[in-house]
């Protein structure tokens, strides 16, 4: 991604996904909330950059349940890295 303003929507895109979408802990109607998972937006970023599904993945999961204490639901992160690599190809093209 060459652009600094497409890295910056990127950056901003996955930070409301974790939140909106991916929201293992149930806080996206809870404004208060809106930071909860920006921790881990810029190690997301890193890997949707070289569309590693796999590896998002896996980030995911491991965020939940190592972080969370959770039982990582793998099928909604593998959509949710999917979706993620989608909205990176997306802004690529100028889609968005």
């Amino acid at each position: 991604m060459k652009s600094k303003q497409k890295l910056k929507e990127l950056e901003n895109r996955i930070d409301e996904m974790l939140f909106y979408i991916w929201d293992p802990i149930g806080v996206s109607d809870e404004p208060c909330a809106r930071c909860e998972y920006s921790s881990y937006t810029m190690t997301i970023l890193k890997y949707t950059l070289t569309e590693d599904l796999k590896k998002i993945t896996e980030i995911l999961n491991k965020i939940e349940s190592e972080s969370m204490g959770l039982s990582p639901n793998r099928k909604h992160n593998e959509k949710v890295a999917e979706r993620l690599v989608e909205f990176k190809n997306a802004i690529e093209e100028g889609l968005r």
